[in-house]
């Protein structure tokens, strides 16, 4: 079940929306129009789940080009959602617009709820009145900023929303979509979903917010994060960017799958190279995207330095893809990749297959010893997924040279077809008779 949160710039929707879902995932500044694309959240009260979609301001008299997209995407929120919620400035008062705004609503046919925000004390709560004009019933007193009348509301929310029966599946695979700004990420992401359910400009930044989408890629369900272009930190330049960089991070944080979209005319840049270690630092299985590929004209050796540079650069080695979000070349397959990669994330290895391996590697290269006593490694298996966690048993755990841990996992990356999935490896000591250190 989803509410569609609608009114003009700066009202305080996002505010609201964070007050509502105990969050600050809605971008909040005090300049007008930071919310730019439609982003999803969900919360629960009172024992019903639902979804708020925040949406950008709708302000027809705003010469910016980018507006147009803004209230195409809250006509299409209002299309998706059971609920309106139209909040406005209480201290501000209604707009000549929202006359305009509440024919929009009516044509709908949902609900409506009004919400006169920035009610912040009880002597405000007057200014509320001027809402009953629109024809939606009694408005409801609410301030983002203190909290007030929001239980009220979501009261109100929960009892027009219809019964949703719809089971909620665990079982899914979550991807963050990540880059520098403009390398074409809302582009894949259009393509992914086969629709514009995010703006798409030529002017860099243009996605602010990360928002949540579901997809189906041949029976799995996906949800994909199209997050805020990532910039150096010398170059977040105010606030807004700065919450929109903590957003980006924040998204690969809680993904199973990281994919890292870079512009195959500049090929995989240093910029590149630390969003990728963001990404593996979050413990997401990752792969790197050289998008616009076909524009760039990369031939197969472009193509093979490109993959030598994240080799050596990157410790979890992984894949370097080429798609075109323009032309729709290699996309299904990125996707098939991006499937592959979450079930490695969620899959289990046999115990007795880890140990075959185990002992195959200290045949390979032998263990380190360090005054007459050698490693010894005595037993591996798997305590964990999302990521692959395993333990291994040695008989010292001094002997366990950060060289020999490398060894040990790169060779489990390659036997097992692990590239680009974060594994943590225990070398955990086991108290053992004196014959074994010997």
């Amino acid at each position: 079940m989803k509410v569609a949160v609608v009114g003009y710039p700066n009202v305080g929707k996002s505010s609201l929306v964070n007050r509502l879902t105990n969050s600050r995932e809605a971008v909040v500044h005090e300049r007008p129009g930071i919310t730019r694309d439609r982003k999803e959240l969900a919360t629960e009260w009172n024992g019903r789940r639902f979804t708020l979609i925040d949406t950008g301001g709708m302000d027809n008299e705003d010469p910016d080009p980018i507006s147009g997209s803004i209230r195409d995407q809250a006509r299409a929120a209002l299309a998706d959602a059971q609920v309106a919620l139209f909040v406005f400035d209480a201290r501000a008062g209604l707009r000549p617009g929202d006359d305009e705004l509440a024919d929009l609503l009516r044509r709908s046919k949902i609900p409506v709820v009004v919400a006169a925000n920035k009610i912040d004390s009880v002597r405000d709560m007057p200014l509320a009145v001027e809402a009953h004009r629109l024809g939606f019933g009694d408005p409801m007193a609410v301030s983002a900023a203190q909290g007030l009348g929001t239980g009220d509301l979501l009261d109100r929310l929960v009892e027009l929303l219809p019964e949703d029966d719809e089971e909620i599946d665990e079982n899914l695979i979550r991807l963050a979509v990540i880059g520098r700004p403009n390398v074409g990420k809302s582009s894949l992401v259009n393509r992914f979903l086969g629709s514009d359910r995010v703006i798409v400009s030529e002017v860099a930044g243009t996605t602010r917010d990360a928002i949540d989408l579901p997809l189906e890629v041949d029976g799995r369900r996906l949800i994909v994060v199209d997050t805020a272009g990532m910039r150096r930190q010398s170059k977040v330049s105010d606030n807004v960017e700065y919450y929109t960089t903590l957003r980006s991070q924040r998204a690969a944080e809680r993904a199973d799958v990281a994919l890292v979209v870079c512009d195959a005319g500049d090929g995989v840049t240093a910029q590149d190279f630390r969003v990728a270690e963001l990404a593996m630092g979050a413990n997401c299985a990752t792969a790197i995207v050289l998008n616009k590929w076909d524009a760039a004209e990369m031939t197969e050796a472009d193509l093979d330095h490109e993959r030598a540079k994240v080799a050596k650069k990157l410790r979890l080695r992984p894949k370097v893809l080429t798609a075109s979000a323009l032309t729709g070349r290699h996309v299904q397959r990125l996707l098939g990749e991006v499937v592959a990669l979450g079930d490695r994330m969620s899959g289990r290895i046999p115990t007795p297959e880890l140990n075959r391996f185990l002992g195959e590697a200290v045949q390979a290269r032998q263990p380190p010893a360090k005054q007459g006593h050698r490693l010894k490694l005595l037993y591996a298996a798997q305590i964990g997924e999302r990521p692959p966690r395993f333990a291994i048993q040695v008989n010292s755990r001094q002997r366990v040279t950060r060289d020999y841990a490398y060894y040990v996992e790169n060779r489990m990356r390659a036997r097992f077809g692990m590239d680009g999935i974060p594994l943590i490896i225990d070398f955990n000591e086991r108290k053992s008779r004196r014959s074994e250190d010997r």
